[in-house]
């Protein structure tokens, strides 16, 4: 039993010795810290500036040709209803789908709706019949892919009639919606 306290207390004392700190390490001098935010004594401090360079955008000319190139889809822009009715009738379905997809592939462009009617009813009607006709376009339009902050629609009622005339033949070109593009309206 003896020999195992002996060895032990020699084990213990080796290990005690080995953890033991060198004399004077609380007396070293302490790293040197360099400050680079500020620049050496005697250097030009002068900030270089970038050459500006203008961005070119070489896709745009092409993508506004084709809103106003007469046998692109894109160019025809009012959707026709009958009395009294907001629904899109079957024939400009297409013409709404095309805006929808460049709304989609265009996430800059920005649209206007128009809704429109004719001169019968009252103010109060008409307006309110004005803004179901660009509401349903707004609505095709985001089902169809586009973004809600893309469009913006509008009741003119009664206000700006594309005929003048007081038959159907004026009255049916004033029942429409009108789709316009940022910057021309």
């Amino acid at each position: 039993m003896r020999v195992i306290l002996v060895t032990a207390l020699g084990l213990a004392a080796g290990f005690l010795a080995s953890c033991q700190t060198t004399p004077g390490a609380d007396q070293q001098a302490a790293a040197k810290v360099e400050d680079k935010s500020k620049p050496p004594a005697g250097a030009d401090t002068k900030s270089v500036e970038r050459p500006k360079i203008a961005a070119v955008d070489v896709t745009a000319g092409k993508k506004d040709a084709a809103l106003k190139d007469p046998s692109n889809i894109l160019s025809k822009r009012s959707i026709y209803y009958d009395l009294d009715k907001y629904d899109v009738r079957d024939e400009y379905r297409t013409l709404v789908e095309a805006h929808a997809k460049y709304l989609r592939e265009n996430s800059t462009a920005r649209i206007l709706i128009q809704g429109n009617t004719d001169e019968r009813g009252s103010r109060e009607y008409n307006v309110s019949l004005g803004q179901r006709r660009s509401d349903g376009v707004k609505r095709m339009l985001i089902l169809l892919g586009a973004r809600d902050e893309q469009i913006e629609s509008v009741s003119l009622g009664e206000e700006k009639p594309q005929a003048d005339g007081h038959n159907e033949d004026a009255w049916s070109k004033n029942r429409r919606s009108d789709i316009l593009y940022s910057g021309e309206y």
